[in-house]
């Protein structure tokens, strides 16, 4: 018997089974570009025996609600807003700790105004980071010297993915007990980590990365975008985002996505040369 929280006449929170995951992701799909890092977890713990402690729902009469994937980081989901403060209620009880609640930036709004009292103070909170897309062709060159990475060159990709981590966050993500070496090494072996391997002063070096972080629902979602900074300025950051959007179509990609933090004047304006436009806002609350 599973065990609900409830909140005034709303929905019922309960953990999700197998079962669930139909209409999970056909509620992700009600926007696949907002809601593809839950579709993405979703799908990838289908038919796994931890499922159903990953996963949360709110139901009522009218079916599911509202859902959140709750893990290392929390991600909610409600097309309506239905449904998110029995999330919150569940994840209270459920989860101890997480690094981040990130997602459609409403949910996550509402999701965190529950929660703030029963958590530490974040550690920074970005409340409107604009989600971008593009379907068509970019608008500018891609870069023909970006392409997929190999295990081989780790050694290039790891220090250039924690320089990139440490400038968004301001401190390094190798604290993490290997966490993080381990998805970078995961990410190549996908074959979802996209280089341009230049010559520097001491030798090879990644001039530019970026990665496919979340593919789901035929959405695409860039992450990890990092120009060496010796090349920042002369069109890189452009030509190679506009590489790896040319690469998650090969990959079956119709959209590609990505979001931005909104103070990041110079990487929007990358973005938007590439031809991205925005359709909606994410939110990270980081912990």
């Amino acid at each position: 018997m599973s065990v609900g929280w409830r909140t005034p006449a709303g929905p019922v929170a309960r953990a999700l089974g197998p079962a669930d995951l139909d209409a999970a992701l056909a509620l992700c799909a009600v926007d696949p570009v907002a809601n593809v890092l839950a579709a993405v977890r979703l799908s990838d713990s289908a038919g796994r025996p931890s499922f159903g402690s990953g996963a949360w729902g709110a139901y009522d009469d009218g079916g599911l609600q509202a859902l959140a994937w709750v893990g290392a980081n929390v991600v909610p989901v409600s097309p309506t807003g239905r449904g998110l403060e029995a999330i919150a209620r569940a994840v209270v009880v459920h989860q101890r700790s997480f690094s981040s609640l990130v997602g459609d930036a409403p949910a996550v709004h509402t999701v965190w105004s529950h929660l703030a009292q029963a958590w530490p103070r974040p550690r920074q909170m970005r409340g409107d980071q604009p989600s971008l897309t593009i379907s068509g062709t970019p608008a500018v060159a891609p870069d023909a010297g970006v392409r997929q990475a190999v295990m081989g060159e780790l050694d290039l990709v790891l220090p250039a993915s924690v320089a990139m981590f440490t400038e968004e966050y301001g401190y390094s993500p190798l604290g993490s007990g290997g966490a993080y070496a381990a998805r970078v090494r995961q990410l190549i072996e996908a074959g979802r980590s996209f280089v341009r391997i230049g010559r520097g002063p001491d030798g090879p070096r990644v001039e530019f990365k970026a990665e496919i972080g979340a593919f789901a629902l035929g959405v695409a979602q860039i992450q990890g975008v990092w120009t060496h900074p010796d090349l920042r300025g002369h069109g890189v950051g452009a030509a190679g985002t506009a590489a790896v959007v040319e690469h998650a179509y090969a990959l079956g990609a119709r959209t590609v996505s990505l979001y931005v933090n909104d103070y990041n004047s110079t990487a929007r304006a990358v973005y938007r040369r590439v031809g991205m436009e925005q359709v909606g806002s994410y939110a990270t609350v980081v912990l």
